[in-house]
């Protein structure tokens, strides 16, 4: 632990100091638990024992068990430093918007080209140099094809997944 007389300018932490940051450390092992297996194996975890509650957590369905469960690990906690694991699962919040961003980014640049027709194209073809124009320009009829008669947008998911494609290419 850390010694708390020197945080706070030699006096000791408050009861209520003292409250609150024992549950922000609650708080980050319920975000912990939250987390998927391959997300979770992201996480700097020394502590076996709290990692250990932290998978243990997902079989718990009964609601006041898994309160309970979670203020277990809140006490497993409070021996473990949460800088590192808090910088991890702020990175991994980080990934997430950034993916989030990307697939935003190309839904527009469908919806773009499905309005403007082939004169979006040579957006799309600055954007991905490497871009077949002729599978580009046959996806995109298709989509508007399907888009004018009201059927489902089957076309217009083949034109998203291959600019996709274009993107995770670039990457």
């Amino acid at each position: 632990m850390v010694d708390d007389e020197a945080d706070y300018g030699g006096e000791a932490p408050s009861k209520s100091a003292r409250k609150r940051e024992m549950t922000a450390r609650q708080d980050l092992g319920e975000a912990l638990c939250a987390l998927s297996p391959k997300e979770l194996a992201a996480i700097p975890i020394d502590d076996p024992s709290l990692a250990a509650a932290i998978v243990q957590s997902r079989d718990i369905t009964s609601r006041s068990a898994r309160r309970r469960h979670l203020q277990y690990i809140g006490k497993l906690m409070r021996g473990v430093d949460p800088a590192p694991l808090q910088a991890a699962l702020d990175g991994l919040h980080r990934q997430r918007a950034a993916g989030a961003a990307q697939h935003h980014e190309l839904e527009e640049l469908r919806d773009t080209l499905l309005d403007r027709g082939d004169d979006g194209l040579p957006a799309v073809l600055e954007r991905f140099p490497g871009a077949d124009r002729q599978h580009l320009r046959q996806l995109l009829r298709q989509a508007r094809r399907e888009r004018d008669s009201d059927r489902p947008p089957a076309a217009a998911r083949k034109l998203f997944r291959y600019l996709r494609e274009l993107q995770s290419a670039q990457s």
